[in-house]
């Protein structure tokens, strides 16, 4: 039942969400459009399933990994990043048909970084003893501010951040092998 979940609230919701704000819009520009429309809504819940698949299986396969990193975009982060992106225009009165393309995009993007080899830090190894340094405390009061300020916004700056963090490690730890 988890992974069900997981597929619904992480995969289908979104992938809906992007469909009918934006991605549905397609269809007045052609009718080729719009199919491009449903294919970026289908990738994105398709990657979202393998994502969770391949996710499962290595859990189960792992005994002792390295924790550090998620292979691929985790789908709660490929999710929001879609949800805020829409939070954000949708604060701002931009309508969905005006950013169809941008949507098609990011949901594209999302989707396939889902299932793709780029390595995303996972934060599951921040505080492994039993004090959090004060340094920590101090962040997470920060981003709460921040956060309180313009949740949209912050939330928007937050997934692009992290989304692009990854495929920068990944670009980096892949030139850092070659040399």
């Amino acid at each position: 039942y988890d992974s069900l979940s997981d597929m619904i609230s992480f995969g289908l919701a979104p992938a809906i969400l992007a469909f009918n704000w934006s991605l549905q819009s397609m269809g007045e520009i052609s009718p080729t459009a719009g199919k491009l429309g449903w294919l970026a809504a289908f990738v994105y819940i398709a990657c979202a399933a393998l994502r969770l698949a391949r996710f499962n299986s290595q859990a189960a396969q792992a005994t002792d990994s390295d924790k550090t990193y998620f292979q691929g975009l985790a789908s709660p982060a490929a999710a929001l990043m879609l949800a805020v992106t829409v939070w954000f225009f949708e604060d701002r009165g931009v309508a969905g048909e005006s950013v169809r393309w941008l949507m098609w995009a990011l949901t594209l993007a999302v989707g396939l970084l889902m299932f793709s080899n780029v390595r995303y830090f996972s934060f599951k190894t921040i505080a492994t003893n039993e004090k959090v340094p004060y340094f920590w405390l101090l962040l997470i009061m920060l981003v709460l501010v921040l956060f309180a300020i313009d949740p949209p916004t912050f939330g928007l700056g937050i997934g692009v951040v992290y989304v692009a963090s990854g495929i920068v490690l990944t670009l980096n730890g892949r030139g850092k092998r070659q040399s």
